[in-house]
């Protein structure tokens, strides 16, 4: 996992907001300078430490000078072992120590401390002091637990109240399992016949430590080689685990209350003209963080330690900063990487300024009313597909949300949970998550029936401010004609002035740029190359069709933005994205045969576990706006 350093974290990277001295003169500023650089400090002896037990676990003859130099009279810095173990424990502290965590902080404190403090009494013995290796361990263990000492106000960052109970649980488990397998093994393998029990147990907890000769004082088991490396490496995952569960960030359980959701609705009302996504702000999995002064919020999910904002923020933008800093100030509390998923131009400026890097991720596409038109020979396709489906006795109904009564939007859901392509519920940025809530009855609803009066396809829409609307929902039945998509838009956009709409928000369109610059005269070796790899990725994922079906319309193209804090988070938050999107589902249970529901029972709908989201594709005319 990624982790965070000091120097990247917004309050010092923006100048606007960097710490300053101390009131009580150069000396507290100079403290205050200090603190970090001791903080990164420990994070750098970690690494070193696991580099060197990585180099002593494949070079025999640096782990036998380990080994030498860590028996009888000699002793090593902390964690110097010449194991997989420690290697694997020093580079997941290096991780979390690098997060900031405060747990991390007490873990090394309470190893590192007693053993400095038991180096320093050696060193009074002769047989020790005579050793000049021995004063370096020390000196530089001390140096370790000395910048642990100054760097303490470094970490501050939080973990789940649930962590210790989880860790004892695992630990327990993990060395029970470990500890049966590697023993069974030492029997099936023991050279030496008549070995008791208990040294079979003593043996394999001992390589379990470590590789080298340390268990070599039982005469009675003899093992090959291989048996004692795979003990270690499943005694060395086993403590990853353990280590995990002590140190993992919390979930953020916390979703939309019903006070938040109010409110959101209210900054909406004034605000909500200024982004295509401000409705999608009011899923029900997301939480809500709110500028001081409470004109502005960012709606966000906790996915896998990484909190997911999408969109711009919502309401005044002079308040937007304040919503952000609340907002990267969380996340060190908690040590989650800070990510912004379809961010728009002027709210990647303003994120910018509080340290976050910019990536267009692609572009929206944005229909203006007034100027579509299906006269010319760009649109020749469009209306030929619309002539075709109108010919062959289809028909559109468009109605509000709200103007549908319940047994008929009960029909609805039902059928676009029978038309959903697969079991998982997809979208999170730009998706509500829901159909039929009375909380929505702006949204606008187009329902498709064929020439016998049978719905074969609709389409949801959540508000865009007063004169917008965003495409939400896209499903059709597999078995309808093809460009229906196409017609139930234009049937819209034809009757967009009964409900006051001057634009529509249709799909986003992922690498857009690179399809459309592409395949251009002139374009560069490494566009090219980049366009076909993309091209040859859309036998998959709908990001080619996706672009090429919404630039039938002739839309206004507008950008969107991936935000982040740093390079090394994006393969991170890349995962975090495809969970909250539905692109990539955690192991669950089985759900007997049980489909996912748009809507709970009782109007409010649930909000999704983690990587189960609502907006999925319905096929590749029928792409929903998330599934770039």
């Amino acid at each position: 996992m990624s982790a965070q350093q000091p120097a990247l974290v917004p309050e010092q990277r923006n100048p606007a907001s960097r710490r300053t001295a101390p009131a009580d003169g150069p000396a507290a500023g100079a403290r205050t300078r200090l603190r970090p650089r001791a903080a990164a400090a420990t994070v750098w002896y970690l690494r070193l430490l696991a580099l060197l037990n990585l180099v002593a676990v494949v070079s025999l003859p640096f782990r036998e000078e380990v080994h030498e130099h860590n028996a009888g009279e000699f002793f090593t810095p902390y964690l110097a072992t010449a194991g997989l173990v420690s290697a694997a424990v020093a580079l997941f502290l290096a991780l979390v120590m690098r997060r900031r965590k405060r747990a991390a902080w007490i873990f090394n404190m309470l190893l590192a401390g007693p053993l400095f403090g038991l180096y320093v009494l050696a060193l009074t013995q002769a047989p020790f002091r005579r050793h000049g290796f021995n004063w370096f361990s020390t000196a530089f263990t001390g140096l370790f637990v000395l910048a642990l000492l100054l760097g303490r106000r470094e970490f501050r960052a939080v973990g789940d109240r649930s962590n210790p109970r989880l860790a004892l649980a695992v630990g327990a488990g993990g060395l029970l399992v470990s500890g049966a397998l590697g023993t069974l093994l030492v029997s099936a393998t023991n050279k030496v016949s008549g070995a008791p029990l208990s040294d079979r147990i003593t043996y394999t907890l001992l390589r379990g430590v470590s590789v080298g000769p340390l268990a070599d004082r039982l005469d009675t088991v003899v093992a090959p080689r291989w048996v004692d490396v795979f003990i270690n490496v499943l005694t060395a995952a086993t403590f990853l685990l353990v280590l995990y569960a002590c140190f993992r960030a919390p979930r953020g359980s916390q979703l939309l209350g019903e006070d938040d959701e109010k409110r959101l609705r209210g900054l909406l009302a004034k605000h909500g003209e200024r982004d295509s996504l401000g409705y999608f702000s009011l899923r029900r999995d997301k939480a809500v963080m709110w500028s001081p002064s409470g004109k502005a919020a960012i709606a966000y999910r906790v996915v896998g330690g990484v909190t997911l904002a999408s969109g711009d923020p919502i309401g005044d933008p002079e308040a937007w900063p304040g919503a952000i800093e609340e907002w990267l100030r969380e996340a060190r509390r908690h040590a989650w990487t800070p990510a912004v998923m379809g961010a728009g131009e002027e709210a990647g400026t303003i994120y910018g300024r509080h340290g976050l890097d910019a990536l267009e991720l692609g572009d929206e596409a944005i229909v203006e009313r007034t100027d579509f038109t299906l006269e010319g020979r760009a649109m020749r396709g469009v209306r030929q597909a619309h002539n075709r489906i109108r010919r062959a006795g289809y028909t559109v109904r468009v109605r509000r949300h709200e103007d549908i009564p319940a047994a008929e939007m009960a029909t609805l859901i039902d059928k676009a949970d029978h038309w959903r392509d697969g079991e998982t519920e997809r979208g999170f940025s730009m998706a509500l998550g829901r159909l039929g809530d009375p909380a929505d009855g702006r949204c606008v609803m187009l329902e498709c029936h064929d020439s016998q009066a049978e719905p074969r396809a609709v389409l949801s829409f959540v508000p865009w401010g007063g004169k917008g609307l965003s495409l939400d929902l896209m499903r059709r039945d597999r078995d309808s004609e093809n460009g229906l998509m196409e017609f139930m838009v234009i049937e819209l956009l034809s009757r967009a002035h009964e409900f006051g709409v001057q634009r529509l928000s249709l799909n986003f369109a992922m690498f857009r740029s690179v399809f459309d610059r592409g395949s251009r005269l002139g374009a560069g070796p490494v566009l090219r190359l980049w366009c076909n790899v993309l091209t040859f990725l859309s036998r998959w994922w709908q990001l080619e069709s996706l672009y090429r079906a919404n630039a039938k319309y002739r839309p206004v193209w507008e950008p969107r933005y991936l935000l982040f804090e740093k390079s090394s988070d994006l393969p991170r938050i890349g995962i975090a994205t495809a969970r909250a999107e539905g692109f990539l589902t955690p192991p669950a249970l089985p759900a007997l045969g049980r489909r996912g529901r748009l809507r709970s029972p009782g109007g409010r709908a649930r909000p999704p576990h983690d990587g189960e989201t609502s907006g999925s594709t319905s096929g590749p005319s029928s792409g929903s706006p998330s599934a770039g």
